[in-house]
Order: structure tokens, then sequence, then C-alpha cells
């Protein structure tokens, strides 16, 4: 339970740490709920987009004469109806239509709007396009390669000195760490080195991108999108499109998933373009194919990872090689996945070197604690195998060596109170590691961390006639941070959370607010939330001491009233704040309380996880038996909200893990693009996710507040292929690690004692 900063006494709730019913589930479940693909204008065109073919193609010629010519064809687009860019957006706008070349399969290269999905499909057969098919490369150590195929002729890599005189593929270099790497290994008794490689995977979200767009003639624009930041989207897209961006109005629908991969923008500045040559609105809907064709995965991987330990399990040194391929655009979260990969243990001597490359596939977007899973397995496996031949308890050994208060993390600062070493007795406690195990299985254990991040955030409070409170924040829900905001409004206020509604504001209703991402909004929209609050009660007993006819200062506010204090506060009766409502318009109109500001002192995060599998040798099938969730929270505000972040991070892990990847062919092109042949997990794939919610405060935050919807997804690929590598006995160092791939390493190994 945190500390009230005032009293630095152990704070208690009435509200916050509550169960309620979420505002939202009626409207979702009764499909009153509004999500992208619902939203509807008078006159509304259908937009369709024409994708590249080839992984990698110099596009000669478009022609769509043809195309326009058609009937109920009112526009059709390409790259010459949008303004060329030098700017940081310049990738962002070569993405969403291709410029000269098609980078990957599935790239833009027109889009049209007709009266009807068929006369748009027959638009996009209509359209004649002169593609220069040239080499492609998929794979990030091909494409690190000196002759790999150049996907750009200007691309630099940055962070090397000297500055390079050639292009390749290599976006940048990044290089951190601390100590003396080679004095560490040469004090090791133990060295374990291995190489791994993890591919690509999807957010899985269940609802495509979509979004309907409408520009008038008087160059306003009003844009509604399934997105996770509208701000963003209204900034990048009034920036493609030449418009001021108080021109341009964006609602963000309510969202059936994101998970990070609705952080960017892919179609929506596409379809502001048709709308604004229709002269009508238009509405663009992904189909899953496109989905996976052209947004954003995560990034594939090839990592070499080295660690030296003493033979009671202290690390000496780590050393760690990453290359991580980001699509056909720099960017791809090495640095993060570097920093965070490594975070959980204290290295007194560590060097981490990292790659960001290019390649002919969609570029990639974040996919919850984007980087940390691949780096974070390198290294737990390591740790792993390190514990089994030292003959150590894989949780004893990393509490030898875990991060707390006073480390200085790899990545330069030095961590405040945090909570792995609660996370890892707190697995040691549990049931599940008791349990004993039976033939071909094994249990795997692993830990994780991500950041957490504060930023710009926004937050307005009105309080109506009748004592309810209207909360508008700028930060679309993904997880249940309209039920947590609700919370700590009414934990403030002293009133029921049921008096609380809130609401996702336009871009017109509120100041900057920052993407809902990096863990950020139960942090950050919570502290604003709260400050909006106290805001509010100022104004309350500022009403309720003008009433009274006291000093402002003779008034205290208590449990959703007013009340005298003190020598000059008089004899008067608390006012409730229904009462102070009612009266508002008598004592000065409105009330509201606002708060803005950019968040700092967001508080990391740290999760151990446990889970016991079993691997049939016959067909190389993995069952999970059971899964444990140990993270620290800070405070959870919602713990039903809490665990649900905790479960759908491990789940999604599972499946990174087990089955989920891109798959591409000799050609170049995805040959899994859809559900049914790329396998995520279901409820009946899996166990009961069991959770233990850690409190260790976070001093940043008034609650102790720590953001969770990120570190849950960093420990699972590591946890399962420790398992899994017990189980069988075999290292296993690619994911996912699929039957054929377990196959493929007993018969390997059965080979080598044959042999």
């Amino acid at each position: 339970m945190p500390l009230d900063p005032a009293t630095q006494k152990i704070r208690a709730f009435d509200q916050v740490g509550t169960r309620p019913l979420r505002p939202d589930g009626l409207d979702k479940v009764t499909g009153r709920a509004r999500f992208g693909a619902d939203a509807t204008a008078p006159g509304m065109l259908v937009g369709r987009i024409l994708r590249s073919p080839h992984a990698h193609a110099r596009i000669r010629s478009i022609d769509a004469t043809k195309a326009e010519a058609l009937p109920g064809v009112k526009a059709v687009v390409t790259s010459k109806d949008f303004a060329d860019r030098s700017d940081d957006l310049r990738d962002i706008l070569v993405n969403i239509m291709a410029r000269g070349k098609a980078l990957y399969e599935g790239h833009t290269v027109a889009a049209v709007a007709a009266t009807s999905a068929s006369v748009a499909r027959k638009a996009l057969k209509l359209i004649k396009v002169d593609y220069e098919v040239l080499p492609h490369v998929t794979d990030v150590d091909l494409a690190m390669e000196p002759d790999a195929p150049l996907l750009h002729d200007d691309l630099i890599t940055s962070g090397v000195e000297p500055v390079p005189t050639k292009p390749s593929n290599i976006a940048r270099k990044i290089e951190f760490g601390h100590g003396d790497v080679d004095k560490g290994f040469a004090e090791a008794d133990l060295v374990v080195e291995r190489e791994f490689k993890t591919e690509a995977t999807h957010q899985g979200y269940i609802e495509p991108h979509a979004c309907l767009a409408s520009v008038g003639s008087d160059g306003q624009g009003e844009l509604w999108v399934c997105t996770q930041g509208h701000y963003m989207v209204r900034d990048v897209c009034a920036q493609l499109l030449g418009m001021d961006v108080s021109k341009l109005r964006v609602t963000a629908s309510e969202i059936g998933g994101g998970f990070g991969g609705k952080t960017t923008v892919f179609i929506e500045p596409v379809a502001l373009a048709l709308s604004r040559k229709a002269g009508r609105p238009v509405k663009v809907v992904m189909t899953r194919d496109e989905v996976f064709r052209a947004s954003g995965p995560t990034s594939s991987t090839s990592m070499r990872m080295k660690i030296g330990v003493k033979k009671d399990g202290r690390i000496t040194a780590l050393d760690a090689l990453l290359k991580y391929q980001g699509g056909a655009f720099a960017g791809a979260p090495v640095d993060y996945g570097g920093m965070a990969g490594v975070a959980c243990y204290d290295y007194p001597n560590i060097r981490v070197v990292g790659y960001d490359v290019v390649t002919n596939r969609p570029k990639q977007a974040a996919y919850r604690a984007p980087g940390a899973p691949m780096t974070a397995f390198a290294v737990e496996s390591v740790i792993a195998e390190i514990a089994d031949t030292l003959k150590l308890d894989p949780i004893e050994m990393r509490l030898k060596n875990a991060a707390k208060e006073g480390t200085k993390s790899a990545y330069g600062p030095t961590f405040g109170p945090v909570g792995l070493v609660e996370t890892l007795k707190a697995a040691k406690a549990h049931p599940n590691y008791k349990v004993k195990l039976g033939k071909n299985q094994g249990r795997g254990i692993a830990s994780g961390f991500w950041f957490n991040f504060g930023g710009q955030t926004c937050v307005s409070l009105n309080l109506n006639i009748d004592g309810t409170l209207a909360l508008a924040v700028g930060t679309p829900d993904i997880g249940g941070s309209r039920a947590s905001m609700c919370l700590m409004a009414a934990e403030e206020l002293g009133i029921p959370y049921e008096n609380v509604r809130a609401i996702i504001a336009d871009t017109s209703s509120l100041g900057y607010n920052d993407v809902t991402d990096g863990s950020r909004v139960t942090f950050a929209s919570g502290m604003a939330t709260i400050h909006a609050a106290r805001d509010a009660i100022k104004k309350l007993c500022g009403r309720a001491a003008k009433v009274w006819g006291i000093p402002e200062e003779a008034v205290v506010w208590e449990k959703g009233f007013a009340k005298p204090s003190g020598a000059n506060a008089g004899n008067f009766e608390p006012m409730s704040l229904k009462e102070l409502a009612a009266n508002a318009a008598k004592t000065g109109g409105p009330i509201a309380g606002h708060y803005e500001y950019n968040a700092e002192n967001a508080g990391p995060s740290f999760a151990t996880h446990v889970v016991d599998v079993e691997v049939d040798p016959e067909t190389g099938f993995t069952k999970v038996l059971r899964y444990l969730v140990c993270q620290d929270a800070g405070k959870a505000v919602h713990p039903s909200y809490v665990e649900g972040q905790f479960q759908g991070g491990a789940v999604q892990g599972i499946g990174w893990a087990l089955n989920e990847e891109y798959i591409y062919g000799a050609d170049g092109r995805l040959q899994n693009a859809g559900f049914l042949d790329y396998r995520i997990p279901v409820a009946s794939d899996l166990p009961m996710i069991d959770t233990a919610i850690v409190e260790v405060p976070n001093p940043g935050h008034p609650y102790g507040v720590r953001g969770v919807g990120e570190t849950s997804i960093v420990p699972p690929m590591a946890a399962v292929s420790n398992a899994v590598s017990h189980a069988v006995g075999i290292r296993l160092t690619e994911s996912p690690m699929s039957p054929p791939r377990i196959l493929k390493a007993l018969g390997e190994q059965a080979a080598r004692k044959a042999g």
C-alpha cells in the first residue's frame, strides 16, 4: 500500500483497489459500442487500396486512366497526390504510399474511392502498374551482407565512426554498457555463449484498421479512426496533407485491440486524400490479409548472448550482439530491446551492441514492450542454462543478481524502489513452483522488465448539476483505463465510483495527449485525473466558503463534503458535492477541474513468470500445463484489469514462443497472412493463467501506480523456451518452438547419440 506523500504514512483507499463493473461492458456486449468500421456519413464512398504483389520492385509507371473513367469511381490517388518531404515524416509518407519503389509485398501504390465496394475492386484491377522486379531480402543476417539487395540508395549507417561513405541496409548502430567486459569474463568460472533467432509476430488484434475521412471544400477535415493515439494521427495526417492542424478534428472510436499495433498511421492519410479529391466522405477498412501484409508486426532478430559467472552464480560479465530488422524503414526497437532485455540484473561489466536493419518487409510497429521479449529470450535462456550447469535453483540464482534499489542499470539510470526481488520471492512461494513434474515435462523461469513512460497528458473533470462528474481524457482506452480513471477521481472526491463517467475526448476538446502506449495511461492520465480532481476540490471549497462567508483556508474536503475547519470556520453544516453542484449557478457558475503536464517518473515494472509444459516426443506438440505471472503493479487500481493485463501478455507471449511467426517464401511473399495459417492461442490451448500482484509503490505517483500493460509479455518466450528445453533435454534457441522445430532438434539429438 503506497505511502501518503504528505504524511509518509501508509495510505488506505476506499475506491482504489476494488473491482467495480467496467463502464464500457454493457455497450460492448450489446453491440452499442461503435468501432472504427461502424462509422458512417451521408454520401460516403468506399476506399480500396492497390498493393504491390512484389517484395521489391521499381515502379516505372502507373496508369489509372481506365479506373478513373469507370462509372462510380470518384477519386484515384497515387504518390503524386502527396508532396514530397525531407523531414522526419518522410518514411511515414513513403510507407503509406510508395514513391519510386515498392519496398515490400503489400506496399500501397494507389487507392480509389468509389460508390460501392464492387466498383472499387473493379477499379483496382484497371490500374496498370509497370514494375521492374528487383532482388529482395527478408532475413536480417542476409540483409547485413555487403552484397545484399539495397533498399535505399541514401541510407548511411548512423552511430558508426568514421561515418560510412556507402549506403547499406544497416540504419544505425547502438552501443551501451559499463565496466570492463574482457576483465569480467577473465574472472568468470563459467562462460556460456549462445546464438538465438526470433521470427516476427503480429499483435493479432481482432479489429482491423479502419477509418472514415471527410474533407470539405473549405479545407476543414474530420476523421473517425480506431487508434491508440488520435492526437498523433491528427498531427501526422495534417502535415502529410499540408493542412493546418486546427482544421483537422480526429475522434477515436472504440478499439478492438491494439497492443501497440495502432500507434502509427497506415490508411488514414490515404483516406483523407481520397476524400479531399472526391469531395465526399471516404471509409477505408483493411482486410485481414492486408493487416498481415501491410501493417506493422514486430521485428525478427538474430542475437548472440554471452554471460560469465562465478561458481556461486554471481554474474561477472555480459556481452550481447543484437540484430533487429524493422521492415523497409529504419526504426527497429533494438535500443529498447537492448536496454529492457538486460535490465533485470546487476552486471559489474556489460556491453550491448545492436543494429537496426532494413529488409523487404512491412514497417514494424510496436508490440507490447517493443523489442524487449527478444533480448530477454536470449538473456534468460543463458541464465537458465548456467543455473542448470551449476545445479543452482533458478530463482535463487536470479535473486543473487537481481536489480534492486540502488542498482545502476546497463543503460544508465540508477533504479529507485523496484519490485523484481519481490516478484521472484512471490514466484518461489507460489504452489505452482512446488508441483512435481512427470515424464516429458519441464519447468521454465524467466524475469522481465519494461521502463514505463509518462508523456504529454491533459484531463478535464466537469461537475454536473446533479453532483455526478464527467471526466474527459485524451488517451484511448485499450485496457480498462476508463474504469481506473473513474476510480481515482472517485477516490479523491470521496464519492461513489458510479457517479463518475469517463469519455475519450476528440482532438478539438482537450489539449494534446500522447499516444496510449508505453504502459503510460493509468500512471499519466491517472495522475492528471487526481490533480484535476484536486483542482475541482479547491474550487468546491471556495464555493462553500463563499456561501458560509468564511476564508477558503477554513474549508476542508472530506469524503464528498466541504466542511468548516479551524478557528475561523464558524459553525456550519457540511455541504455535499450534490448541494454544491445544485447551487453552482448562484455561487459563480460551472465548476470544473483541469490538469495538463508532461509526466515523468513513471516507475519501471518487473515480473517473474513460471511455466510448466509437457512435450509429446512423437509429434513435437507442447501443452502448457500451468502458468504463473508475478508482477509489480506499484498499486493495482482495478485488480481485475491488472490481472487481465498480466494474463493477456502471458497468452500473447506463449503464442510467440510456440506457434506464431511470419513465414516468407523464396519470392519474398508472406505465406500465412490469415488466422487459419497464422496460429494464435485460443482459450482451449491454455490453462488458467495464475497471477500474483506485487505492490512496491512507485514514489513518482500519488497512489504508487506503475504501468502494467507491457512487462507481462517480456518473460514468456524465455520462460516457455526454458520449460520446453528442460522437457526435451535440448537447449532450444529459435522461436517459435513449433512442433517441426522440436522434432528436428530431437532428430538431431538422436543422430548425435547414434553417431
